[in-house]
């Protein structure tokens, strides 16, 4: 199948026009006519997942986090983002990447699924969508209802749900939650949206002191579970679909592989 009947397939379920304005969604390397029989899924293209995807023979890499993020005036083996792209196109590999209309059509959904919340509802509004039932609200995170536990039982079932060995959390371990808001990626800029909907714990990552100890103090307790500790759920989630959707091609996902480990 050529790598522009699999992009049609990708944005017909994930369209571009739900990633935010600020965004680098879609094919960001290689040709629309490149014949892919072997794709290659990972979190982000770094050095690890581009090379494992060479020596896999993948034709094709798809991430959720984008390569080329900001404007790039050249593409030169002197920087590291330029000796990842000249090797997927020394390779003939084309690169794709889904990140935040992800977030907005599947990640959010997908989070708040693996915690089991209840009657969850979009955390912050980035547009809508037409459905057969109307207009739909689409966004970033979700909020909604876990029977009432401490933070530190919320802490543990985050740990469960998403395979982790640790997360951070801010605020009293003793203390009750009952309405959860999970945003998973950097959650730093809806800690005012997950007060305003009545979350009285955020699930998020990337959470500073400043911000963790600022949040505690407004009322709202903080699990930091790591940005890739919440996200790296794209890869098996994309793995699935790729396969159900596009039979006869062979889906490589990359191993959840965080990027840090404390010593």
């Amino acid at each position: 199948m050529l790598c522009k009947n699999i992009i049609e397939m990708i944005e017909s379920a994930y369209p571009r026009c739900y990633a935010l304005s600020w965004d680098n969604v879609g094919l960001l390397a290689g040709s629309r006519q490149k014949e892919v029989k072997k794709i290659y899924v990972a979190l982000d293209a770094d050095d690890e997942a581009v090379e494992e995807a060479v020596s896999v023979g993948a034709d094709m890499l798809i991430t959720h986090h984008p390569l080329i993020f900001s404007g790039m005036k050249s593409v030169t083996d002197d920087d590291f983002i330029g000796r990842r792209i000249i090797k997927m196109i020394e390779n003939k590999m084309a690169y794709y990447a889904m990140h935040t209309n992800y977030d907005v059509l599947g990640m959010a959904d997908l989070a708040a699924d693996k915690l089991m919340l209840a009657e969850s509802e979009v955390l912050e509004e980035t547009g809508v969508s037409d459905t057969d039932k109307g207009e739909k609200k689409e966004g970033i995170g979700r909020v909604g209802s876990l029977k009432t536990m401490t933070l530190a039982e919320c802490a543990k079932l985050v740990k469960e749900a998403f395979s982790l060995e640790y997360v951070k959390v801010f605020g009293g371990e003793e203390k009750s939650v009952s309405r959860v808001a999970i945003c998973p990626g950097a959650g730093k800029s809806v800690l005012s949206e997950a007060l305003r909907k009545g979350a009285q714990v955020l699930i998020t990552g990337d959470i500073d002191h400043h911000a963790g100890i600022d949040a505690v103090a407004q009322g709202l307790m903080v699990i930091d579970a790591g940005h890739y500790g919440l996200e790296h759920i794209f890869i098996q989630d994309i793995k699935q679909f790729l396969e159900k959707e596009l039979p006869g091609i062979e889906i490589i996902p990359a191993p959840v592989r965080h990027p840090f480990h404390i010593i």
